[in-house]
């Protein structure tokens, strides 16, 4: 009786510690570091960082953006993973990293178990864009050229795996396309080198790419989501050209480690969703071509299991190497 009562007791003690952590009042304490697990300049960068300051002002404490590029996000990404879970260290989530990369290159880090889904910030169609001096302008066009082009035309993204990535590999397995990948090691490298005519063609999202469109440097194939982008109303999607059921939008939120505290999570998703409320931070992202999002936790949660659910099929029928 007595071996119960300090085994309740115990289990008791561990509850109360538990929600002492979850309802910590006293967070944040100190700065919190925000891991960018790309290279400065790609669309990741201007999402996170147009929202920071913001963030900083409600939390009280200042938001620290730390660019760890490498590995097709997985650098970054292994860094967060192995931090401790106290709402300090977390990671900028990329779904071309954690739900599609991960299908292909072995990471350090479990991408379902080693973190926790805080929420999801913007969700971005991508676009397939060409160098001016490419004669092609549509899809069908391309199609026809690289039939008998040994290797087929190159295109660039944001890293092997990413969703940008696998944005052609998939247009290839629909349309018979030739194309030929070049991994970056972020989105701002990949647009530089194909506005300076290194690579012919790139997937990115528009916001990376939108200046080199504005100077007539790049030059839009068509929109990867189901409906036309706001920000580009004249292009036609790569459903309209005649792909079935071609329809990617990538996404960008915010992750901290596992087990990290629920009261935390719930802290950071609230202030997040407030500064993606914010008329300032939403013109920021419309202009840029980003839809602000702001969902809870567990909704975000759904849609990233579910993504990595749906691009694991993808690599599976494209038959894509896996390294």
């Amino acid at each position: 009786m007595k071996f119960h009562s300090i085994r309740s007791l115990g289990a008791i003690a561990s509850l109360a510690l538990a929600t002492i952590a979850a309802a910590d009042p006293s967070y944040p304490n100190r700065p919190i570091r925000v891991v960018m697990p790309f290279a400065p300049g790609g669309g990741g960068d201007l999402v996170i960082r147009s929202l920071t300051d913001k963030l900083g002002q409600r939390l009280g404490q200042p938001v620290v953006v730390d660019n760890k590029p490498g590995a097709s996000g997985f650098i970054g990404a292994a860094i967060v993973a192995k931090s401790p879970a106290d709402g300090y260290t977390l990671l900028m989530g990329f779904d071309g990293s954690l739900v599609t990369a991960t299908h292909l290159i072995k990471p350090q880090f479990d991408p379902l178990n080693d973190f926790v889904a805080v929420t999801k910030l913007a969700d971005a169609p991508l676009v397939l864009l060409a160098h001016s001096s490419v004669k092609e302008n549509t899809l069908a066009e391309l199609v026809t050229a690289t039939k008998n082009m040994p290797g087929g035309m190159a295109y660039g993204s944001a890293g092997r795996g990413t969703t940008h990535h696998l944005v052609g590999e998939l247009l290839a397995l629909k349309t018979g396309v030739k194309l030929t990948h070049v991994a970056y090691k972020g989105g701002g490298q990949a647009v530089a080198d194909a506005a300076a005519g290194q690579v012919p063609l790139l997937v990115t999202v528009i916001p990376t790419a939108a200046a080199f469109m504005k100077e007539g440097r790049l030059k839009p194939i068509g929109i990867t989501s189901r409906e036309r982008s706001p920000t580009l109303p004249e292009v036609p999607t790569l459903m309209e050209q005649g792909v079935r059921d071609f329809d990617v939008m990538s996404w960008y939120g915010i992750f901290a480690p596992a087990k990290t505290p629920a009261g935390i999570v719930d802290r950071l998703q609230k202030e997040l969703a407030a500064v993606l409320a914010d008329p300032e931070v939403r013109a920021v992202y419309a202009r840029a071509g980003f839809q602000p999002a702001g969902n809870t936790p567990a909704e975000f949660d759904r849609q990233y299991k579910a993504d990595y659910k749906r691009w694991a099929q993808v690599v599976k029928e494209a038959n894509i190497q896996v390294d």
